[in-house]
This record gives structure tokens, C-alpha cells and sequence, in this order.
């Protein structure tokens, strides 16, 4: 790997030592948005500190030279880094904080959008106006109709780029005649195509009713008063001088562009365009965050008594208002969620905006968290090449993971009190499952003024008497216009990696997957939905995904502003226990949606309330909660009858063991799959299973016995290959610590089988690097699971305020 250039920007003399800090910022603490410790930002520096590896990987993979990462919170920061070089070619430049980089489409938010909203306030524009206002021969071509509103969200119908032959040897007047030439490829609002033309005429809507240029007029009416020396468009020579570079324009020129804009269309236009052509550095970058999360005004940390208003609050709110569009929520200029929002972090609230940018830069800022993000790369130096999205995402949720913000007991306690259900009806002296207590009350909440209503669910959504909910809906009276369903289908039935949507025959309701084409509901499917319901027997383990599908549609429901009701159900394994190691940051994925730890001793309904609350979803969510259930109650002892969730989940026992069994079942042992005890027994034919039963029962594990078998899967991992291992039997499910047993699992299969058990996918559901690491070493389950014990009492702290059950 190639030897990194870090600066580590904080207040730690150490670091201060080994960076450029000093002859760059001699006093970081007094910065226009000074750099303070993460803790007095409520942020964890060691969470933070994973950065730097996400960031080295990819200059090592050649996907940039260097980058610059900046988090913050409000109007202070508290990790700025340094890494790699600005240019390698023709001579070698480090990165500096103070390196300026082209934001390229990052400029529509950071300059585009930010005029058009502060010419809204100003009385000059409306966001619904016609562009024939201002351009009446924009009216052309069937473009009449086209509004402000529709270019800056990507709806107008004009098409990404046209032509650049309509820009070489043109002026500014005639490139905006060739523009209004264009014709529509789709009638404005009818698709989502994003669009750089769309951008370039708000542009010179913005020239044309100040009598400036953008550049100009963004710099008089926001740079200049923020105190933004370093951005703008078309850097001074000083500022060329501190650009990073990017490609060469042509294969044939000697020299790489630095200093000037990449993009071809920007760059006939003299630098300064709608879409494109802005420059700027972190620390600017930060100041205008502060504004932005200060919602419209700057207030410097250094200076609290001259705060800088740029635009109102109001103002701020209309920009950055949600605004369904197809495929996606955008807001007047900025993303939200759409599907070029591959650089959002995946758990941030949906009050975030951002925007990425084509030359390697993402930048994304939650208002409700009060966090912003800045990630800036020149993925184009030398070679054009270069990949940054996903993992600009990465970057920015190992920055959301990183906040330790207490949970507000007043507020939290607020919260569960209005959205836990609570029913007019005396209790039962049975166990009642969420939609059995619905069922009692006649559906009455689903039923108000005729709501639409959508119901994620699968064969586990039966009544106590054994009646479908789907079909109980439906007989009540509910209006009813569309099933979800999640993996292995609406029945449970398949266990494939792709899904098609379908119908339901016994109610002849059509059935939206989500887990094919999309693993969320969409603004499509949602269009005939008020109120989402979700409906599903979870087992009790963080990378079980149905409680992933709950949240992802818990988030689009947000977005949409579709109420959202949990039908809450049984813990099977108990309500009690909490075990295992947490979520790396930036590791969410399908299998591990929301931090926690692997047994995490929560009902759905619970997590879908601290989800909501912790995330801050506007949403108006709702849990019905069981009846009759206690913490401590195992499955079996409820009265309710088993249904498998899927299809190698056959019993409680199945279930508590699979929390620890199943973590290797990426790796090339089986698990049971293709036998008649899934995750009741593990083998692989070079396992001497004599000797791992004798090493595992010496380990001492409560609750469960280990016995040597040979048995031969039908399916997945060795299939129709006979194989040697374990199963194992519980012997008091009160002592039963699953994970640890899993642990010790693949603590031992590292010692005795280092050639034969392929560790390469064995974080696949862990995702825990420290674990992971002290496994391949040998460790014991005993040295191992003490590494865990701040982060189980973190979370066993944020779970305390979500529980229904006590």
C-alpha cells in the first residue's frame, strides 16, 4: 500500500505534530468553524478514527490520489483529515487542508439552489413560475409548461446533456438560444431524468433577473458575507496554485486540468454555469454548512453576537422541503432520496439533503441531527478513472454511527406514549399478538375517514384462530389496496435471491416484493397507500431481515408521509437478553439495517420505536403492542402457534440457537441447511467431530450439550456430500448464551482447521472487524466477549426507553 499524507486536524497536541497544521491553521480552535475534540460534539473520536481506513483502501485501489474528509456538527468540527496527494502526475502534491476542489455538480446545491431560494424570498421568482417568463422563447418544442421547480427537481422532461457542439464557438446568449431549441423527452412531472440542462437554465434564470452572473451574484449574497474567501468560480492564480488536479481535457495535451472546470459544457461557458463550475475547500465548505444547519443564518462560534442571516428560516424549509417525484423524494435543488442518492448515508433522518458531484466530491447534512459531511476527492487525476460514490456513503454513516447523543428521557417517554396503541377493550387473560388486539377492536384506527391501507406481511401474519390477515382486513371493512412482502414471499415459501411482484388469490390484492427489483416500498407503490401496516413473526436476531424490510419501509413512509402500524408479536428467544457484539460503523446493510447487537432481546414493535425516535422520522407511527406477555416468555409458552418465518426457521429451538449459528453460515461449514434441523447442527467433511464435540463440551458453555454426527445436506453448503460435526441440544435455554456459543465455534474451527475453514466471508453477518480478528487468533469466547461490554451497555441504555414490556 502506498505510504498515506495524513493531517490530522484536532486538538490533540500528538497529532497536531505530525501534521501541517500548524503552518496551516496555528489555531485550529479559532477557525471561522473551529475544530474541536469529537466528544464536544457528543461524537465518538474512535468511531471516527475508522475513516482513515475506508479512505486509505481506496487510494491504495487507485479510485483517487487523496481526499479530504470533513465532519461536523452545527457550527464546529470535529474531525478534519487529510489523506494522499492532490496530484500525482506531473510532479507530486500532498493534500492540504486549504486544497481547493472542483465540486462539479455539488455546486447546484452549493450555489444554484441556495440563489434560486434567496431570489425567491426576495419577491424575483417563484418557484412555479413558467421559465417562459423570464425566456418566453423557451416555450418552443412543447416546453411551455416547464416551471423553476421542475428543472431544479429533475422533472422538466428536457434530457441530461444536449449536444456539446451547442456550446463550442457559441456565446452565453447563444448557447441559451440552442437550449431553447431543445424538445421534451417526457412531459414535465411525468418522469424523474436528472438533468444538468435543467440546472443550466435556472442559471441563467438567476443572470437574468439580477443583471449578474451567478458568480457574481453568489458571492456577494452568500461568500462574501459567510466569509467564504476560498470559493467561488474561476480560482484566482493564488487558488489555481492549491486546485487539485484532474485529468488532462484531451488524450493528446500535456498538461492535466487544474484549476479549471472539468466539465466540457461549464467550461465552454467561461467556468461559471448552472450545473457546474464551482470551486471550494473543506473548511468554506463547513462555514456553509453551519448556515445551512443554522437553517438560513451563520452563527460563528468564535463571534456568537454577529450572527449572518442568508436567508430566512422559512426560506430554508421551502428549499429543503421533501417533494415526491417519481423514483424518489428530492427537494428544490437538493437530493433526499432518489436513485442518485448512492452517497447518502444509509440511516440518516429524512430532513438530510445533499448532492454528489461528478470529479469525486459528496456532501450531505442532517438538520435534525445537526450533522454535516464532507467528503472531497479528485477520483479523475491522472487516468479519468476512479469509483468514490458508495463509499462516500460509507464515510458519512461511519460519522452518523459515531454520535452519542443521550436520548431525552422526558421526550422519549413523550414519544411512547403517543405512539403505543392502547386499547378501549378490557386485556385478555391470553396471549395476545398485536393483530389479534386489532382484531378485537374492529380494526377501529385503520378504518378512519376511509384510509387506504397497505400491509406488509407473510404466512406468519394469522390470527390466533388461524385466520389470514390479509383476508381478516379485508372482511372487516378495511379498504385494503395492495400487499408488501419480504423475503421468501408472501407465503414463506422461496428461499431465492430475487422476487417478483404477484397477486394474492384469496383476496386479489396485488403484491409489491420487496426483495427483488428494490428492497424498499417506492413512491409508486406507495401512491394508493395512507397507512402501511407491517406484520411478520421476527426471531430475535439483528441480521434476520425482516425487521430490515420494516425499517427501509418505515423510512420511505416517512419520506411520503404515509402512516405507519406495527402489529407487534413475540419475542421467540425472550425479551430479556442482549448479547453479542455491536454493528461496526458503516456496516449496515440488508442484514444488519440498524446498529445493535446480534441478540438484541427486543419485540419489532420496540425497535421500530426507537428506530423512529432515534433517527427523528417524521413519522406518525403507531405500535399495537401483544397482550398477556412478559419479557421472560419463550414462544412455546404463549399459547400461539408456531408458523415457520422461513423456511429453516422450523422451531423455538431453531430460533435460539440460530443467533449464534448462524453467523458462520457464509463460511464453508453447514449449518444444517438442506437437513431436517437447520441450525441444530453444523459439519464439513475435513471436521473430526469426536475431537470438536470433546473441546467445545470443555469450554464449559451453559445450556447447551454438544454431540459428534454425520449427516449429508440436500441443499446449500456440501450438498449430497456426507460431512462430520456437531449438533447440539439445549439442556436449559435460562443459561442458553447463543452467541458466545457461535463464538466459540469459530474460535475453535480457527485453531484445529486454519488450511480448511475459509474465514473470507465470516464477517458477512458479524460485521464486527474486532471480533473477527481476535476469532482467526484463537482467542476464547471468555477474552472476546468482554471487548463487547461497552457497547451492550450503551445500547441496553438506549433500549431501556423503548420498551413496551416490562
Amino acid at each position: 500500500m502506498k505510504k498515506r499524507t495524513t493531517f490530522l486536524l484536532t486538538l490533540t497536541a500528538a497529532l497536531v505534530a505530525v501534521s501541517a497544521l500548524a503552518a496551516d491553521y496555528p489555531n485550529p480552535e479559532k477557525m471561522a468553524v473551529p475544530i474541536v475534540e469529537p466528544a464536544a460534539l457528543n461524537m465518538r473520536a474512535e468511531s471516527l478514527d475508522r475513516i482513515d481506513a475506508v479512505v486509505e483502501e481506496n487510494i491504495a485501489s487507485g479510485n483517487f490520489p487523496g481526499a479530504v474528509v470533513c465532519v461536523g456538527r452545527g457550527n464546529k468540527i470535529g474531525f478534519l483529515r487529510c489523506y494522499g496527494d492532490r496530484q500525482t502526475e506531473p510532479s507530486v502534491e500532498p493534500v492540504t487542508p486549504d486544497v481547493l476542489y472542483d465540486l462539479a455538480s455539488v455546486s447546484k446545491v452549493a450555489s444554484t439552489a441556495l440563489a434560486a431560494a434567496i431570489l425567491v424570498e426576495q419577491g424575483k421568482i417563484e418557484y412555479d413560475d413558467r421559465v417562459t417568463r423570464f425566456f418566453p422563447e423557451f416555450g418552443q418544442n412543447g416546453k411551455e409548461n416547464v416551471t423553476v421547480r421542475d428543472c431544479l427537481t429533475h422533472v422538466s422532461g428536457l434530457v441530461p446533456d444536449n449536444s456539446i457542439n451547442d456550446y463550442i464557438g457559441f456565446s452565453r446568449s447563444e448557447i441559451l438560444d440552442n437550449i431553447c431549441k431543445l424538445g421534451l423527452r417526457t412531459a414535465p412531472g411525468e418522469a424523474f431524468a436528472y438533468s444538468d440542462v435543467g440546472f443550466l437554465v435556472v442559471g441563467f434564470i438567476i443572470e437574468e433577473v439580477t443583471g449578474m452572473t451567478q458568480d457574481e451574484f453568489v458571492r456577494q449574497h452568500i461568500y462574501l458575507p459567510l466569509g467564504m474567501a476560498d470559493t467561488g468560480y474561476n480560482p484566482t492564480d493564488e487558488q489555481k496554485a492549491r486546485c487539485a488536479a484532474a485529468e488532462k481535457r484531451a488524450p493528446e495535451d500535456e498538461t492535466w486540468i487544474k484549476g479549471e472546470v472539468h466539465d466540457p459544457r461549464a467550461y465552454e461557458l467561461g467556468g461559471i454555469a448552472g450545473h457546474a463550475g464551482l470551486f471550494s475547500t473543506a473548511p468554506d465548505l463547513a462555514i456553509l454548512s453551519a448556515m445551512l444547519l443554522g437553517r438560513g443564518t451563520y452563527t460563528p462560534a468564535n463571534d456568537p453576537e454577529h450572527p449572518v442571516t442568508i436567508m430566512s428560516e422559512y426560506t430554508f424549509e421551502q428549499m429543503t422541503e421533501p417533494l415526491v417525484v417519481p423514483r424518489g423524494v428530492r427537494s428544490r435543488g437538493w437530493d433526499k432520496r432518489s436513485p442518485y442518492s448512492g452517497n447518502r448515508p444509509v440511516l440518516m433522518s429524512p430532513a438530510a439533503i445533499g448532492h454528489s458531484g461528478f470529479t469525486g466530491t459528496s456532501y450531505w447534512l442532517d438538520p435534525d441531527l445537526d450533522l454535516f459531511v464532507i467528503f472531497l476527492s479528485n477520483r479523475l487525476h491522472p487516468d479519468g478513472k476512479g469509483e468514490y460514490v458508495g463509499m462516500a456513503g460509507k464515510i458519512g454513516q461511519i460519522a452518523l454511527d459515531s454520535i452519542r447523543d443521550k436520548t431525552d428521557p422526558v421526550q422519549a417517554a413523550e414519544f411512547m406514549t403517543k405512539s403505543v396503541y392502547r386499547s378501549p377493550n378490557a386485556p385478555s387473560a391470553e396471549t395476545l399478538a398485536g393483530v389479534d388486539v386489532m382484531d378485537r377492536d374492529g380494526f377501529a384506527p385503520l378504518k378512519e375517514r376511509g384510509m387506504r391501507v397497505g400491509l406488509l406481511t407473510n404466512q406468519t401474519g394469522l390470527l390466533r384462530d388461524g385466520r389470514r390477515l390479509p383476508k381478516a382486513m379485508q372482511d372487516a371493512g378495511v379498504n385494503m389496496t395492495c400487499l408488501f412482502s419480504p423475503e421468501h414471499g408472501l407465503y414463506g415459501e422461496l428461499d431465492q435471491s430475487h422476487i417478483g411482484d404477484g397477486s394474492d388469490p384469496e383476496t386479489g390484492l396485488p403484491v409489491f416484493s420487496l426483495y427483488g427489483e428494490t428492497r424498499r416500498p417506492t413512491p409508486e407503490m406507495l401512491k394508493n397507500v395512507d397507512a402501511f401496516v407491517y406484520d411478520i413473526q421476527d426471531v430475535g436476531a439483528r441480521f434476520y431481515t425482516y425487521i430490515s424490510s420494516m425499517c427501509a419501509s418505515m423510512q420511505m413512509c416517512a419520506d411520503q408521509g404515509k402512516k405507519f402500524f406495527v402489529f407487534d408479536r413475540p419475542n421467540p428467544i425472550n425479551g430479556v437478553q442482549v448479547d453479542g457484539p455491536w454493528l461496526d460503523p458503516s456496516r449496515e446493510s440488508f442484514v444488519a439495517f440498524y446498529p445493535m447487537p446480534i441478540q438484541h432481546g427486543m419485540t419489532v414493535g420496540e425497535i421500530a420505536l426507537m428506530f423512529a425516535n432515534q433517527y427523528k422520522l417524521n413519522l406518525d407511527l403507531t405500535v399495537v403492542p401483544c397482550e398477556n406477555w412478559t419479557r421472560t416468555q419463550y414462544f412455546d409458552e404463549t399459547g400461539l402457534a408456531w408458523v415457520n418465518p422461513s423456511p429453516n426457521m422450523r422451531s423455538v429451538t431453531e430460533a435460539l440457537l440460530y443467533p449464534g449459528l448462524g453467523i458462520p453460515e457464509f463460511t464453508n461449514i453447514s449449518v444444517g441447511r438442506g437437513t431436517d434441523t437447520p441450525f441444530e447442527v453444523i459439519g464439513a467433511p475435513w471436521i473430526d467431530a469426536e475431537d470438536l464435540a470433546k473441546k467445545m463440551t470443555e469450554k464449559n458453555l451453559g445450556g447447551v450439550a454438544f454431540e459428534p454426527i454425520r449427516f449429508t445436506p440436500n441443499a446449500s453448503k456440501h450438498k449430497d456430500v456426507e460431512v462430520s460435526g456437531l449438533r447440539f441440544t439445549i439442556t436449559d435455554r435460562s443459561q442458553l448464551q447463543a452467541v458466545r456459543v457461535g463464538i466459540a465455534l469459530m474460535s475453535q474451527l480457527a485453531v484445529d482447521y486454519p488450511d480448511q475453514w475459509e474465514t473470507k466471508n465470516a464477517n458477512s453477518l458479524l460485521l464486527n472487524d474486532a471480533t473477527l480478528e481476535a476469532i482467526k487468533q484463537g482467542k476464547s469466547v471468555d477474552e472476546i466477549a468482554p471487548t463487547w461490554a461497552d457497547d451492550l451497555a450503551r445500547f441496553r441504555e438506549t433500549r431501556e426507553h423503548y420498551l413496551i414490556y416490562r
